[in-house]
């Protein structure tokens, strides 16, 4: 996501802001950056579909718990979305700056709670069967 900055430009948008900060990094690392950014997209996705696909799965599980996973996993997703984004900035101007990486927040979030989401999904599935 480099670019240079059009001539005349006001530097009141964020791509503006970024470009304005440091130097352009080697593009391979932005576009590592941006490859990183697109896999936590498609993972929120995933997770979106998944609430979907557990909210139209009436025969799976009864509906109190169906519907309350249904909702986990897709604002689960919606939280892996909005901080895809949120890291790919903070990576992006790490690089401009030529300072250390942020670390990864996205890696806790959805590790534990995957892990929590199937646990309640794998004993729910148990239960009613």
């Amino acid at each position: 996501m480099t670019a240079t900055t059009p001539p005349g430009s006001s530097g009141g948008r964020w791509t503006d802001r970024l470009l304005a900060e440091g130097d352009d990094p080697d593009p391979r690392f932005s576009m590592a950056n941006e490859r990183t950014f697109l896999a936590w997209i498609r993972t929120a996705l995933a997770l979106i579909a998944g609430g979907i696909g557990l909210a139209l799965a009436r025969d799976l599980i009864d509906s109190p718990l169906r519907q309350v996973l249904a909702v986990g996993f897709a604002a689960g997703g919606a939280l892996v979305a909005v901080l895809a984004f949120r890291r790919w900035l903070r990576t992006e101007r790490a690089l401009r700056r030529s300072e250390t990486l942020p670390p990864p927040a996205l890696a806790p979030v959805i590790s534990y709670g995957l892990a929590g989401a199937a646990i309640v999904l794998l004993v729910a599935l148990l239960v009613t069967r």
